[in-house]
């Protein structure tokens, strides 16, 4: 048993003192969310610096350079980059990092505000010194750190271009192989020398892609030479986060110091930022990947790379490498069966390998939902999935089959409840977490709304004995299409018409005795339903019968026509009153036949109602008269007017219907024609003083219209008569002054002055004379000089003054 004991003992020693030699150095990742152990250092390039020496405990961030802009941080939650978009804080192929440090700004040296050009670049770098724990060289003890950064293209020459960089070092030498520098090459072709303002160098871009930069498409103002304004420029580079492990095994029982470093370009004017995140395992080459595969998938194993290293990599049978056979990072599509994965790598500074055990998964099958169905509104649904390989994450539905929602269930079996809208279901499905996710064919589950007979109408209908009219039965507010209606002769009992009728409207037969009726409507596959119930009552009493004439007539406007009607059964009569009639009203039928008539005198087209009613019958009898009423015959004979003798007069007559084209003009005195509209008048010696003419057109239906014109004829000359006064009361008699025109073809004007010479009216238009206002005021009695000038029918001027009197 002592034997057994000291056995266990050796072996528990041995272990401990096995992981002690892998331990790695306190805070190495930050951990602590601090500085501590760490010393750190910021500057110009090649000039002055400020150095934090360790331990900077609870130290978490530096300003840049004599600034209080922030240079250097430790990040414990992660953001995005603002340029290259990647977490600040990386999980790299299962690996998860839980902090990391960001190394510089996009702060340049024109912050500084010097005058003098080329001031130099901002530095900024952490160092720490590793005690590597002694023990045997074969005993790998490695440092694995991953690095992500941001550099502006400051077009310099390649080694004068912003940087980051990491430097092992032992007390007296730089081990170079594990010592990479990293900055955006360029074909070194700048003039002017040491970031003088002559041509910029080019950018060899192909190789800073292949290098893993990627040009950033945020813009950024850059200051550089003598550019005081600025110019946006979109030429920021960046690398998302890489891992690279060293072996410092060689070093056992030695110091080595491991410094990160960001610094801008030589001259300062364009910056470089950096994060760096490191592993708190030293025990040696760990592979990162999938444990668990899923068949027939493609997956990534990596293992931190090493500066200038050969990789070799194993996958199992069946497996195939797709690329990276030779790099750190392999892309494999996934074989049926497990096994191992190996890698091993090497360089001048380490030798490295490890091996991961593999399981295999089948990979995974949606299936489908059993099955597309049809249900009634409001009721459950149990629906399933069939042919699936792999676990349900979830459900998910959808209305319209483009939003989906959530169901919080993991069963292969799901009853929805209480549908009341058509719906997708579908099931979320992966076998593993190693498997992609994957959707099941959707089942359709299409929800019939619930039958709703609705009501037919009108719900009560009369109909008398020998009524030729029948009721037109509605159905309306139904949900759902009419299987056929039903009838009956008590509401009791009913009966289906046959054939099936399934139309929503119903014309009622002849009936002799009450029927109710009433129609089944049926909505997809939901229970039928029945509408509420019509009544067509009957009434054993004759209807109403009565005979008119004329049923339709035209009148002329104005004029009056003899309706006439008799009644063969009835007992009461009413006309309406929608238009004068005489007689109208209402009376008793004292026998029948009977006989009845009023004159109707429309002013426009309507319609006369005559309501018969027989005692007994609810249903009167409304007989309609059309009457169409032309419109008025509206004639304009013109304006009345004066002439001299032989002096000729045109007449212009006008109607407002075309039709009404026969015309006729009384007395036809002096006239050349009397039956047209515009006949010419032409007067001699024997002339009356005034002639009225009365003018009128008719239509071919004889409705006709008139109008009259009046005509002063004077045996002089041509002249302008005037008035000697004018008393404007508006008593509708001598209110206004004007001219009398005769024998006068135009006027040119007419015009009133006051007796101090001011116009106080004038006018060109024939007829239209002064009412004693100026400006709408009264004048009060007073004497006004007048000049009117005309041209007569002859072409002659005349021109009359004279004076008036205004009284009040």
């Amino acid at each position: 048993m002592k034997k057994y004991l000291l056995c266990f003992a050796a072996i528990f020693l041995a272990a401990a003192g096995y992981s002690q030699l892998q331990t790695c150095p306190t805070n190495i990742n930050f951990g602590t969310g601090d500085l501590s152990f760490w010393s750190a250092t910021t500057g110009l390039i090649n000039g002055p610096t400020q150095s934090y020496p360790a331990p900077n405990t609870g130290l978490t961030t530096i300003p840049e350079y004599s600034l209080s802009n922030t240079g250097i941080q430790v990040i414990t939650s992660p953001t995005s980059d603002p340029f290259g978009f990647f977490t600040t804080v990386p999980t790299i192929n299962g690996y998860a990092y839980k902090y990391s440090i960001m190394l510089g700004s996009s702060t340049t040296s024109r912050a500084l505000g010097q005058t003098g050009r080329n001031p130099g670049g901002f530095i900024r770098a952490v160092t720490y010194v590793i005690d590597v724990p002694a023990g045997s060289t074969s005993d790998p003890y490695t440092m694995t750190y991953a690095y992500a950064m941001v550099l502006e293209n400051g077009t310099h020459n390649s080694n004068e271009q912003p940087l980051f960089k990491a430097t092992l070092s032992t007390h007296d030498s730089v081990i170079t192989c594990a010592s990479p520098g990293y900055y955006l090459p360029t074909f070194n072709n700048a003039a002017g020398g040491n970031g003088g303002s002559g041509t910029g160098a080019t950018l060899d871009s192909a190789t800073a892609k292949a290098n893993g930069f990627t040009n950033s498409p945020v813009p950024f103002m850059n200051f550089s030479g003598t550019n005081t304004n600025g110019t946006l420029l979109y030429d920021i580079w960046t690398k998302g986060w890489t891992e690279v492990t060293f072996d410092l095994s060689p070093y056992r029982g030695q110091q080595v110091t491991l410094t990160f470093e960001a610094d801008n370009c030589r001259p300062g004017a364009h910056f470089a930022y950096a994060y760096v995140a490191l592993r708190n395992t030293c025990a040696g080459l760990q592979i990162s990947g999938k444990q668990i595969a899923c068949t027939n998938t493609t997956v990534e194993y990596s293992v931190p790379a090493l500066a200038g290293a050969s990789y070799d990599w194993t996958v199992p049978a069946g497996w195939t490498i797709n690329s990276g056979a030779n790099s750190n990072i392999i892309n494999v599509t996934v074989g049926a069966n497990g096994g191992k994965v190996t890698n091993h790598e090497v360089n001048g500074c380490a030798d490295l390998r490890d091996t991961i055990d593999i399981t295999t998964m089948p990979p995974t099958v949606a299936g489908r939902i059993m099955s597309d169905t049809t249900i009634c509104s409001g009721t459950n649904v149990p629906l399933s999935l069939a042919d699936e390989v792999g676990g349900v994450l979830k459900w998910v539905s959808s209305t319209d089959g483009v939003t989906w929602r959530d169901i919080a269930s993991t069963s292969n079996k799901y009853t929805a409840q209480n549908l009341t809208a058509s719906t997708h279901y579908a099931a979320l499905v992966q076998n593993g977490s190693a498997c992609s996710i994957d959707t099941s064919s959707a089942a359709f589950v299409t929800v019939d709304s619930k039958s709703v007979g609705g009501k037919v109408t009108p719900e009560l209908s009369n109909i008398c004995l020998n009524e030729t009219t029948r009721p037109l039965l509605t159905l309306v507010n139904n949900i759902g299409s009419v299987l056929n209606w039903q009838s009956s002769f008590n509401s009791s009992s009913w009966g289906s018409f046959s054939p099936a009728y399934q139309n929503t409207t119903y014309q009622t037969g002849p009936i002799t005795q009450t029927q109710y009726y009433r129609a089944v409507v049926k909505s997809g596959v939901c229970p039928a339903d029945t509408s509420d119930m019509a009544t067509v009552r009957f009434y054993n009493v004759p209807a109403p019968q009565a005979t008119i004439d004329p049923q339709n007539s035209n009148i002329c406007y104005g004029k009056s026509i003899l309706l006439n009607a008799t009644i063969t059964t009835g007992t009461n009569y009413a006309w309406g009153n929608s238009v004068p009639l005489s007689p109208g009203g209402s009376g008793v039928v004292p026998s029948v036949p009977y006989s009845i008539s009023t004159t109707a005198t429309p002013k426009v087209t309507s319609n006369v109602v005559l309501s018969v009613t027989n005692a007994g019958c609810p249903n009167p009898l409304r007989d309609t008269f059309h009457i169409e009423v032309t419109k008025p015959i509206i004639v304009h004979a013109g304006n009345d007017t004066a002439v001299v003798i032989n002096q000729p007069l045109q007449f212009n007559a006008s109607v407002n219907d075309p039709n009404a084209n026969r015309w006729t003009w009384a007395p036809p005195f002096g006239l050349n024609s009397s039956s047209i509209s515009s006949p010419l008048g032409l007067y001699n010696e024997g002339a009356p003083a005034a002639i009225t003419y009365v003018v009128t057109a008719e239509t071919a239906a004889g409705c006709y219209g008139n109008d009259t014109i009046t005509v002063k004829i004077f045996k002089t000359g041509a002249s302008i008569f005037m008035p000697s006064g004018f008393t404007p009361n508006h008593d509708g008699r001598n209110d206004v002054i004007r001219p009398i025109l005769a024998g006068i073809k135009q006027l040119i004007f007419f015009r009133v002055y006051n007796r101090w010479g001011q116009l106080v009216f004038s006018t060109s238009e024939v007829n239209k004379g002064w009412d004693g206002t100026i400006n709408g005021s009264q004048q009060s009695s007073q004497n006004f000089v007048y000049m009117v000038q005309a041209i007569d029918y002859t072409g002659k001027t005349i021109v009359q003054r004279g004076n008036f009197v205004l009284v009040r």
